[in-house]
């Protein structure tokens, strides 16, 4: 996750300049979302197998890397649907892991789906409206999502369920931090690349979703 270049600077960008990356960012993170939910479809019903985290981190940082790299070209939107789809693709066959194995794992799904929704339309909602300035909590963030991916990578190799719980709820905040904080990165001029941005939006989202999921899961008797 990228966009730590925004704490402590403030570009300057007209309005319109501005209105237009949101309007962007928005249209593409939509497109994304959906062709991500088109890919979860497909993995599910060709029931694909779980990816693995090798295969999972490799595809991500890498197809990450492509899209950062080359964000300012045509490129950029390629690898960007290349990035959501490879993601939605590993989405599926955990969200088909919860409708097949555990009892109510389709209402566990919605609820994280509208729990995601929630939360993402809320916070989004509050940094255009009271168009606070939160590049603060760049810092912040970028040592939290350390941490968390770090105790995260422990959780998985260890097997220690009480931490990877931890690490999820950890991951909710954070991500709810991200959303409020690129928000505001493009209102304030600190992000103008309407990819990059959408990238990071979407990760947060995916992430976000995720995280309930599980925490809901484990809520519910059954994780």
């Amino acid at each position: 996750m990228r966009n730590i270049n925004y704490v402590g600077t403030r570009a300057v960008t007209s309005p319109l300049e501005t209105n237009k990356v949101l309007r962007n960012t928005y249209i593409l993170l939509s497109m994304t979302l959906l062709f991500s939910a088109a890919m979860a479809g497909v993995a599910m019903i060709f029931q694909l197998p779980p990816f693995g985290p090798l295969i999972t981190f490799a595809g991500y940082f890498g197809l990450l890397f492509l899209t950062s790299r080359f964000a300012n070209s045509g490129l950029g939107l390629l690898f960007v649907f290349a990035l959501t789809g490879f993601m939605g693709l590993t989405l599926g066959p955990i969200i088909q892991a919860y409708i097949s194995f555990v009892p109510n794992g389709d209402q566990l799904v919605m609820m994280a789906l509208g729990g995601t929704g929630v939360i993402f339309l809320g916070l989004s909602g509050y940094a255009l409206t009271t168009r606070k300035d939160f590049s603060f909590m760049g810092g912040f963030l970028m040592v939290g999502i350390l941490v968390a991916f770090l105790a995260g990578l422990g959780a998985l190799f260890f097997e220690v369920p009480g931490l990877s719980l931890a690490v999820s709820a950890m991951f909710v905040l954070l991500m709810s931090g991200m959303i409020l904080y690129q928000t505001s990165a493009i209102i304030h001029g600190g992000e103008t690349n309407y990819i990059l941005a959408t990238v990071t939006l979407y990760v947060s989202i995916y992430n976000l979703f995720i995280s309930l999921l599980q925490l809901l899961g484990a809520f519910s008797g059954e994780d």
